[in-house]
């Protein structure tokens, strides 16, 4: 980061790295359902996190509504979901003005928003 000034940060978030802290979540699978081109992660069989590998950059997530919409108006790097219902899923761009910190934690919260839903039996 030398010579980016102040306010710089750096991206480096990739989908390589997306899938491994997905997968470092507790009791987390992966697999395609869909076709060979869309990688999915599930808590318990439901779906958190999904990622195309045609579009590398992209990441869809579950999220709580209200939280999608204020994400959606404050980073131009989030969107909601293409081809999912956007009331619940954002798509996330990799390298723009969303971080890896930032990433995580939408990670973590999608995580979140699948396990207070399980049965107690499950958590």
């Amino acid at each position: 980061m030398q010579g980016l000034g102040n306010n710089a940060f750096c991206i480096i978030m990739n989908i390589e790295e997306f899938r491994e802290y997905c997968l470092s979540l507790p009791k987390v699978t992966e697999d395609m359902p869909f076709d060979e081109n869309v990688l999915v992660f599930r808590l318990h069989g439901k779906i958190f996190a999904c990622v195309a590998m045609d579009n590398p950059d992209l990441a869809t997530m579950k999220c709580d509504p209200e939280k999608a919409i204020e994400l959606r108006e404050q980073y131009s790097s989030i969107e909601g979901a293409f081809h999912w219902n956007k009331k619940f899923w954002n798509q996330v761009w990799f390298n723009q003005d969303a971080d890896d910190k930032l990433i995580r934690s939408l990670v973590d919260h999608a995580y979140d928003e699948v396990y207070k839903k399980l049965p107690k039996r499950l958590k």
